[in-house]
């Protein structure tokens, strides 16, 4: 079995291929990735790699031949992802990939979350389930490390953690658990035609979250609320852009604003609050906490 891999030079791909490396030969792994220099070391022990770019069908058409199974990991660019993932569909149709696996998101399944970024994964399902293609969505919840790389440094830096959320809460998940759910399920067998939601074991408030950042900084962290219009004005006020850039981060930021504020705004709404068992199922054990994640940085 041949597994290609989209996306592969970054976090989550580079991941998924160590821990693929583990039960498979390296023969057996095609790694796909717009700047496939960044893979010369994968391709140095023995893996296939190959140049695709999701604005580019083409590419992807020769990136995917071959392959029977496909992780498509999801595209940065929020609100424009939509074309780039049909595009990979259409290709992983093209050359006969049997089984395609989609790292989504939280709430895609609910036509209520209006969020942008869950808009783009429930298109993308969309045409998965159109494609006549075995599909998994994996759809997990906000990374436990947004939390610990991200959000602690800038409220750290600046003292206080303006939010449209407030009391909202949602299930953060390590990246890491998020891969290896992923990774169980590329593996196995049983999993046609189903989502799953990948969180993790509880559900924290962003309140909860700025308690946390206090506590494992010593830092006095204050919680505001404010509204759409308010937290607009931060992120114009940081540089950071409303629509994606490739590449920026401002400020410690690395995503769009338009992104950040419509995701903050399902999160008050409770659209993120996902109480899940499916990585239990999927991996066989529980997944770790967003405590345990501030802890494992801290040691």
């Amino acid at each position: 079995m041949k597994i290609v891999i989209s996306g592969a030079s970054g976090n989550f791909g580079r991941l998924a291929t160590a821990l693929l490396l583990q039960k498979l030969a390296p023969a057996d792994l095609i790694l796909v990735s717009r700047n496939p220099a960044q893979l010369a070391d994968m391709a140095e022990v023995g893996c296939e790699v190959r140049h695709g770019d999701f604005d580019d069908p083409a590419s992807l058409v020769e990136a995917f031949r071959g392959g029977d199974r496909l992780l498509l990991i999801s595209g940065t660019r929020v609100g424009q992802r939509l074309p780039q993932h049909g595009a990979a569909i259409d290709a992983a149709v093209a050359v006969g990939i049997g089984h395609i696996f989609y790292t989504s998101f939280v709430g895609a399944n609910d036509p209520t979350n209006l969020s942008e970024a869950v808009s783009d994964h429930r298109g993308t399902e969309a045409l998965l389930k159109a494609s006549g293609v075995a599909w998994t969505a994996l759809r997990s919840a906000q990374y436990a490390d947004a939390v610990t790389d991200v959000m602690a440094y800038s409220m750290v830096q600046n003292g206080v953690m303006l939010t449209v959320a407030g009391d909202g809460r949602m299930p953060f998940v390590w990246r890491e658990d998020c891969v290896i759910a992923a990774v169980a399920a590329l593996l196995g067998e049983g999993h046609e035609n189903r989502g799953y939601d990948i969180t993790g074991p509880e559900l924290i408030s962003y309140r909860e979250v700025g308690a946390l950042i206090g506590e494992f900084t010593g830092q006095d962290v204050k919680v505001q609320l404010t509204d759409e219009a308010g937290l607009y004005a931060l992120f114009d006020s940081l540089g950071v852009p409303r629509q994606p850039v490739d590449g920026l981060v401002a400020n410690g930021n690395p995503w769009n604003s338009d992104d950040m504020v419509s995701f903050e705004v399902a999160a008050r709404d409770g659209k993120f609050a996902v109480d899940s068992q499916d990585f239990l199922r999927i991996v066989g054990h529980e997944p770790r906490s967003l405590r345990a994640l501030f802890e494992s940085k801290r040691g």
